[in-house]
């Protein structure tokens, strides 16, 4: 029997969400397999893997063949480079403490490079976000400068027809008076 390393998708529709297991090669992606190794989530960033280390380096090193996405994880976990190591102590070119030295210091290399992305990142949703205030507080403040304006000029407006009908309560009144006192020096 061929064993596989692949992907088994889990998730719903549009949020896929993988488990990591060893299956024989025939069986269909999502069928039966032989054990579960960890899990792959893409949706996250960077993508989240958890993965039983011991587990996968067993069966790499048995000879289970993985499918490209798979390898592409092991290797970014370090699974091959632990059988790269395994393989120097075998020849003899290091011994075992020599190969978990330098698999903890590529280890802790990776880890400083994954954090110093997450900051980078995070300090560029922060840059980004008081980007999007600040142009969000100029628009506010040319939104209140123009509702300032037109509240101006209704004021205005008011004031204005205010005056207008108070002349014109004005107006009738004088031209009612006016005529009476003309007419009477008229008579005399």
């Amino acid at each position: 029997m061929a064993a596989k390393i692949r992907l088994q998708r889990r998730g719903h529709k549009g949020y896929a969400f993988y488990s990591i297991v060893i299956a024989d090669s025939r069986a269909p992606r999502d069928g039966k397999f032989i054990e579960k190794i960890g899990t792959y989530n893409p949706n996250t960033n960077p993508a989240t893997v958890d993965l039983n280390f011991e587990r996968a380096l067993y069966w790499v090193m048995v000879g289970a063949q993985p499918t490209d996405t798979a390898r592409n994880i092991l290797s970014r976990e370090g699974v091959y480079l632990m059988k790269h190591l395994k393989g120097g102590v075998k020849k003899g070119a290091f011994d075992e403490a020599a190969a978990q030295a330098r698999f903890d210091a590529w280890k802790q290399a990776k880890e400083s490079a994954l954090k110093a992305i997450t900051v980078k990142d995070e300090q560029t949703r922060r840059e980004q976000s008081k980007a999007k205030l600040e142009a969000e507080k100029k628009v506010n403040e040319a939104i209140a400068e123009k509702v300032a304006t037109k509240k101006a000029e209704a004021k205005a407006a008011a004031e204005a027809a205010a005056a207008e009908a108070a002349a014109a309560e004005e107006a009738p009144a004088e031209a009612t008076e006016a005529p009476a006192e003309e007419a009477v020096p008229a008579e005399a």
